[in-house]
C-alpha cells in the first residue's frame, strides 16, 4: 500500500502543475483484478515457433489489443490495465513490457519497411530492419517478474503493491513543470531521456532498462503515431522511476513552484490551456 503522506503529497505536486489527472503506477503481480482493461487470450506466440513457421500473424492480430489503448481506458473508468504472456494483445507490447524475450523477427520488419512481396509496406519509424534490431537489442527488458504487468492510477494501490514506475500523462506546459522539478531534484541535466520507442517502449520498455542500469532517469514519450490516437491531443507521457518520484515529493517545498518566479507565469498559461480544451 502506498503510504497517505505520498498521496497527499502527489495531490500537491498535482496542484502546482496544474493536472487534474492522478498518475499511473506500473507494477507486476501473479494476479489481476476483476474487470480489468486488456487483451483476450491470444495464440502462442514466441520465436522458437515463428522459426518453426508455426504462427499465424492474421490470427495474432486477430484480437490486437494496444497497452496504451488499455491505459486510456483504465484512465477513464479509474481502474487498472494489463498485458500478460498468454494475454498480450500485440507482440511488440509483450516484448517491451517484458512477457516475451526474444523479441519475434516480425516486428522488425513490421516497424520498418515490411516484406518484400506482401502488402505490408511497414511502418517506415525505422530505415530497416537492421535499425530495428539494433533497438530491440538495446531496449533489452528484464524478465517479467511475475504473470501480468498492470496499470493503475496510484490511490487504488492496495495491502503490499508497490509500483516500479510512475507515468503521468500531460501537455508541455505541465510537462516544463515536471521537466524542471525532475532536474531540480536530482541536480543531473540529463535526469530526463525521450529515446525512440512505441508508446508503451517509453512507459515500461525504456524506463525498465534504465533501472537494470541503476541509473534514475525520467522518459519522456508518446511521439509514436500508433499510440496518438489512444492519447489527448497534445498529450505526452512522462515517466519517473518510483525511487526518483519519492525524492521529487520530498524536493517539492524548495522546488520552483514555491519561490516568486517564472512559474506563475507558466500556471497561467496552464489554466488557459485547461479552458481551451474543456478541462
Amino acid at each position: 500500500m502506498i503510504e497517505q503522506s505520498i498521496l497527499e503529497d502527489t495531490k500537491t505536486l498535482l496542484g502546482y502543475i496544474g493536472l487534474d489527472e492522478e498518475p499511473i503506477g506500473v507494477y507486476y503481480a501473479d494476479t489481476k483484478p476483476d474487470h480489468a482493461f486488456g487483451p483476450k487470450l491470444g495464440p502462442p506466440i514466441t520465436r522458437e515457433l515463428e522459426e518453426q513457421g508455426q504462427i499465424d500473424m492474421q490470427a495474432v492480430f486477430q484480437h490486437f489489443s494496444c497497452v496504451i489503448g488499455n491505459i486510456w481506458l483504465a484512465r477513464k473508468k479509474k481502474g487498472t490495465a494489463y498485458i500478460s504472456t498468454e494475454e498480450y494483445g500485440c507482440p511488440g507490447g509483450s516484448f517491451y513490457c517484458s512477457m516475451m524475450k526474444p523479441n519475434l523477427r516480425f516486428i522488425e520488419h513490421y516497424v520498418t519497411t515490411g516484406f518484400e512481396g506482401t502488402p505490408i509496406h511497414g511502418e517506415r519509424y525505422l530505415p530497416s530492419p537492421e535499425a530495428m534490431r539494433k533497438f530491440l537489442e538495446k531496449v533489452d527488458p528484464r524478465e517479467a517478474p511475475a504473470k501480468y504487468c498492470l496499470f493503475k492510477p496510484l490511490s487504488l494501490f492496495t495491502d503490499n503493491e508497490v509500483p516500479e514506475f510512475v507515468i503521468f500523462f500531460a501537455r508541455p506546459e505541465v510537462l516544463s513543470g515536471l521537466f524542471t522539478h525532475t532536474t531540480f531534484t536530482t541536480g543531473e541535466v540529463d535526469s530526463i531521456v525521450s529515446p525512440f520507442g512505441a508508446g508503451c517502449t517509453n512507459v515500461v520498455g525504456w524506463p525498465l532498462h534504465y533501472q537494470e542500469k541503476g541509473q534514475e532517469k525520467a522518459v519522456l514519450g508518446g511521439f509514436d503515431p500508433s499510440a496518438r490516437k489512444y492519447m489527448k491531443t497534445d498529450e505526452l507521457t512522462f515517466t519517473v522511476p518510483w525511487s526518483l518520484y519519492q525524492k521529487m515529493l520530498k524536493a517539492l517545498p524548495e522546488s520552483v513552484f514555491c519561490v516568486d518566479g517564472e512559474w506563475k507565469t507558466v500556471r497561467k498559461k496552464i489554466n488557459r490551456s485547461a479552458k481551451t480544451w474543456g478541462e
